[in-house]
């Protein structure tokens, strides 16, 4: 009697062309990042490797908050011009 288990396997890695779909980052820039060390990778054979743990760390770490309201400066009244002709 066999039994199957439907299971939803996550994957946990992806190649760097899949990163560069990901994120829009270059897959170049991926790969010198992690043959610089500045990221973990794995290598197998002519595949490069990117976890997918690291993907999420690099956006966490450059993703800005968030601007409430406008960002644009003040007006050009508060600036001391004058308005009109």
């Amino acid at each position: 009697m066999q039994c199957k288990v439907n299971r939803k396997v996550e994957t946990e890695f992806v190649s760097v062309k899949d990163a560069e779909l990901m994120t829009g980052r270059s897959r170049w820039s991926w790969r010198r990042d992690a043959y610089e060390g500045k990221i973990a990778s794995v290598k197998l054979g002519a595949s490069l490797l990117l976890p997918i743990a690291e993907i999420r760390r690099v956006i966490a770490e450059n993703t800005r908050p968030a601007v409430v309201g406008n960002n644009r400066g003040p007006a050009p009244s508060a600036r001391g011009e004058e308005s009109g002709a």
